[in-house]
């Protein structure tokens, strides 16, 4: 991986709060497409807060803003999800959805945040299942948003139908709809989008850039231990033994008493009796 790239992201992970989605997504998408201009595209995103901007109404109050954003971003310009190829991975590149205008939940969502606050309005995400959405707070409660729907507003009733299709009547792990409308942090966001496109790339066998996706993840989220042993299972695959020994011995270092270790121990001596041969 770009040591550049790490560093840089590295960085903005120190600064934890303050971290912009959209850079980070975009320097991610630069282990995809190393000649990637990131100030580029920022300026882009600079460019579309500034046509909302100067669309709003004297005085304009959250409602106007999310308003001339929707009709602006989704009506005029063409922003939708793609729901005709909803597993290719450009859906999950920042730079991708703006050059095509296409994307997934998460990564509309970030662009759908990013110019948000440029205007002033801070939204936040949520991972709620099998869709992320975006929301705000009022007086009278949250108000939840779903850019890959054109930014639509969503009812309680809509909510509870979309979690009843993802988890077949039954609340996620007993979680109740307001917890599962719990802001998410943006590091869980950036994973998130990770883990989608890594999932994307096992899909497809792209074992290579499915470990780069887990490098990432275990860099921005180093105590993912479930993901270190996934890293370890593609280090084995692709016979990169040392790698798969390391991430081994860290998952059973890591791991509780309350998980299953025998099967990875299984792995690691596999693969010392690999490195083995090699001595």
């Amino acid at each position: 991986m770009d040591t550049q790239i790490t560093e840089r992201l590295q960085q903005m992970l120190v600064a934890d709060q303050d971290l912009s989605l959209a850079e980070a997504a975009l320097l991610l998408a630069k282990d995809e497409y190393p000649g990637l201009d990131v100030d580029a595209y920022l300026a882009r995103l600079d460019e579309l807060a500034t046509r909302v901007r100067v669309r709003l109404p004297e005085g304009a109050n959250i409602e106007d803003t999310l308003v001339t954003m929707n009709q602006i971003l989704f009506d005029e310009l063409g922003f939708a999800g793609n729901v005709d190829d909803y597993y290719d991975p450009r859906n999950s590149f920042l730079n991708d959805v703006l050059d095509r205008k296409l994307g997934i939940p998460i990564t509309l969502s970030i662009l759908y945040m990013d110019i948000a606050s440029r205007l002033g309005l801070e939204l936040e995400g949520v991972s709620f299942p099998g869709h992320f959405l975006v929301k705000f707070s009022t007086e009278e409660g949250d108000v939840v948003l779903d850019p890959f729907s054109g930014g639509t507003p969503l009812t309680e009733e809509d909510l509870v139908e979309r979690l009843e299709e993802a988890s077949g009547n039954e609340m996620i792990g007993g979680l109740s709809l307001n917890e599962l409308l719990e802001a998410t942090d943006k590091r869980d966001i950036l994973v998130r989008m990770l883990r989608n496109l890594k999932g994307i790339y096992l899909r497809r066998q792209r074992h290579d850039k499915a470990l780069t996706a887990l490098h990432r993840i275990l860099q921005i989220a180093p105590d993912q231990i479930e993901e270190l042993r996934e890293r370890g299972e593609l280090h084995e695959r692709l016979e990169c033994y040392r790698a798969a020994r390391d991430d081994y011995r860290r998952y059973l270092e890591r791991a509780n008493a309350t998980i299953d270790v025998v099967p990875v121990r299984t792995r690691l001596i596999e693969v010392e009796r690999q490195l083995a041969r090699y001595h």
